[in-house]
């Protein structure tokens, strides 16, 4: 499976614009899953998330293969559709989860809690109080967190298993917004603390060190980080596993990047898999342990799997070509918020010749609602159709309702057929939730 390119080959004398095999492009429509999105842009209005089913079994086999004796835990931040776990559950995926909600979301959706771990810095007093009583692992982010588990699991006559984050210290070459693994960054304990605070942690009660942990970042094309922060976990796992503890599992996260730009070369989850598992059997075998390795991808998983499929309202030139669209950062903040890079494709002139350059801008009152620079692209009128690829990961899982945008629908493909999972939301979503005061009656 390539994920390292954009190819266009001729089929039946006409351009065929391929993407890592499951978008294609048959007289001139864009196609996903085997469905033409010009066909579901006019059966479900836009703007539209769409979703290729098969694609994300692909994407999580992929793994599974590369990591055949490891527990996949799908980072459900990266999108928390209901439908996406529950296809990821029958696979025999697990969960790293950040919030109570996606804790609800991947016990609802059939994910064993037995693998699920609840991660995150900043905690609630009634998260942990949930994940002590639903009997899932907890990556314990600070020396107060542990203290306040430990209280709260003793109070339920719970023992929580339980890993400390660390933070290794390892730059991963990617935006800083993302990069968790930084010296500076919120997340985890400091390398050099992480003993002691192991040591304290086997004398409280509620709580059992059985596990390790670290997150280094997200969109990382480079292995070489990967490799490092393995070195300086197993350094860790050494000197723990000193003190008499018994390390049952080893999470080394992931943040594997997806190429979002025609000429970005990004690994596989085989190359992930070279750069660490040797440091990791190796180490393991010298210590005499036999910990189970966790990743959590996210990105990969779902990253390519979905398109964002918006409508033109407007083409106007100014400074620039501007083409207005009926989607706004509300649905898709990446380019706003990492000046992310998401490929443009003209969805019903799919095959047509690049004729002008264009920028691609939604309806928010924000000069930031920009989705694509200076694009060139196929003529564009008012009612085309644009799609903006590789929208699978933190597309609609950060989406909001600002401007008074209520969120749009999401549909899953699967060989040429199409269902909705989310239903697009109205106006009285806006106010579904809020009250009046009697003085403003």
């Amino acid at each position: 499976m390539d994920k390292t390119t954009y190819n266009i080959m001729p089929v039946n004398c006409a351009p065929m614009f391929t993407i890592k095999n499951h978008l294609e492009i048959r007289n001139n429509h864009l196609f996903i899953g085997g469905a033409d999105t010009t066909e579901l842009a006019g059966k479900y209005g836009t703007p539209i998330y769409i979703t290729n089913e098969s694609r994300i079994i692909e994407n999580f086999s992929a793994y599974r293969k590369a990591f055949p004796d490891a527990d996949i835990y799908y980072a459900a931040k990266a999108n928390g559709s209901f439908a996406i776990l529950r296809m990821l559950a029958k696979e025999g995926s697990g969960a790293d989860v950040f919030s109570y909600g996606e804790l609800y979301m991947a016990l609802l959706a059939g994910i064993s809690r037995e693998k699920i771990l609840f991660n995150g810095n900043s905690k609630t007093d009634f998260e942990l109080r949930k994940a002590a009583e639903l009997g899932v692992k907890v990556s314990v982010d600070s020396r107060d967190e542990l203290h306040t588990l430990s209280e709260i699991a003793g109070s339920l006559g719970k023992t929580v298993e339980i890993a400390f984050r660390v933070n290794p210290d390892v730059s991963p070459g990617t935006h800083p917004k993302i990069a968790t693994g930084l010296r500076t960054s919120k997340f985890g304990i400091p390398s050099g603390e992480v003993v002691d605070i192991y040591r304290e942690a086997s004398g409280l009660p509620g709580v059992m060190p059985a596990g390790i942990h670290c997150h280094i970042g997200s969109q990382i094309l480079d292995t070489a980080p990967f490799t490092e922060a393995t070195q300086k976990m197993m350094n860790l796992v050494e000197e723990v596993t000193a003190l008499g503890i018994d390390l049952k599992f080893v999470d080394l996260g992931s943040g594997l990047g997806i190429p979002y730009k025609k000429d970005e070369h990004a690994p596989t989850p085989a190359d992930h898999a070279d750069a660490i598992l040797p440091v990791f059997q190796e180490r393991t075998e010298e210590l005499g342990i036999s910990p189970k390795l966790i990743l959590e991808p996210g990105r990969y998983i779902v990253g390519d799997t979905t398109i964002l499929l918006t409508r033109v309202n407007t083409v106007k030139k100014a400074a620039k070509n501007f083409v207005g669209v009926d989607a706004g950062f509300n649905l898709l903040i990446r380019p706003t918020m990492y000046d992310s890079y998401h490929y443009a494709v003209v969805a019903n002139r799919a095959a047509s010749k690049p004729e002008e350059i264009y920028s691609i801008v939604g309806p928010i009152c924000e000069t930031g609602d920009v989705f694509a620079r200076d694009r060139e692209l196929p003529r564009i009128e008012k009612g085309d159709i644009v799609a903006l690829l590789d929208a699978g990961a933190y597309g609609f899982s950060m989406s909001s309702q600002y401007n008074g945008r209520p969120r749009c629908a999401e549909i899953l493909v699967k060989e040429g057929k199409s269902d909705v999972i989310r239903s697009a939301e109205d106006v009285g979503d806006l106010i579904a939730k809020q009250k009046l005061p009697a003085r403003l009656m």
